[in-house]
C-alpha cells in the first residue's frame, strides 16, 4: 500500500464500519406480526449490505494504491459548473416545495427533469416522459406491491379514479 493511500483506506474502513453499524441498528428494529411479507427491516438491511460491500470495495482499491491520485486530475479540470449545481439544487428545492400540493409523481418528475438538465440534457419533453413513467411506476410499486400508502397526488389520484379505484 502506498503511503498516500492511508486516507483512502480510512474512508473505506469508515464506510464499512457505517454499514456494520446500520446492520446492527436494523437488527434491533422491532417487528410486529402485522408485517406479512415486507417488514420495516428490508430497506435498511439492503442499505446496510450495500454500505458494507462498497466499504470493502473502497478498502480494496485503497490497498491497491488508492484513488487520491485521480483527484489531482479532477482539480486540473477547472472550477465546478455552478449552472449545473443550480439546476440540481433547484430541482431538489422544487421537489420539497411541490410534493405536498402536486404529489409524488409530478414533483419527482420535475426534479428528474432539472437533474437531467444539470447533466446536460437538452430534451425536457423526453426527460419528462421518462420521469413520469419512472415516478408513476415507483408510486404504484409502493401502493400495489408493497401495500404502502404514500398518498396520491394530482396525477396519481386521476389515474386511480380513471381505474375506478379509491383515492388514498
Amino acid at each position: 500500500m502506498k503511503a498516500g493511500a492511508r486516507p483512502d483506506l480510512a474512508v473505506g474502513l469508515g464506510v464499512t464500519a457505517l454499514g456494520v453499524l446500520a446492520a446492527w441498528l436494523t437488527w434491533v428494529i422491532p417487528v410486529t406480526p402485522v408485517y406479512a411479507v415486507v417488514g420495516p427491516k428490508l430497506v435498511p438491511a439492503l442499505i446496510a449490505g450495500a454500505l458494507v460491500l462498497f466499504g470493502l470495495a473502497l478498502s480494496g482499491v485503497a490497498l491497491r494504491g488508492g484513488w487520491s491520485a485521480d483527484i489531482a486530475e479532477v482539480a486540473e479540470a477547472g472550477p465546478p459548473n455552478l449552472v449545473s449545481l443550480g439546476w440540481l439544487l433547484g430541482g431538489l428545492l422544487l421537489n420539497l416545495v411541490l410534493i405536498v400540493p402536486l404529489g409524488f409523481a409530478l414533483s419527482a418528475a420535475i426534479q428528474f427533469v432539472c437533474t437531467a438538465r444539470a447533466f446536460g440534457s437538452r430534451s425536457p419533453v423526453r426527460d419528462a416522459a421518462i420521469a413520469l413513467a419512472v415516478s408513476l411506476g415507483a408510486f404504484f410499486l409502493f401502493v400495489e406491491a408493497l401495500g404502502v400508502n404514500i398518498g396520491a397526488g394530482l396525477l396519481e389520484g386521476a389515474i386511480l379514479r380513471a381505474l375506478g379505484r379509491e383515492v388514498m
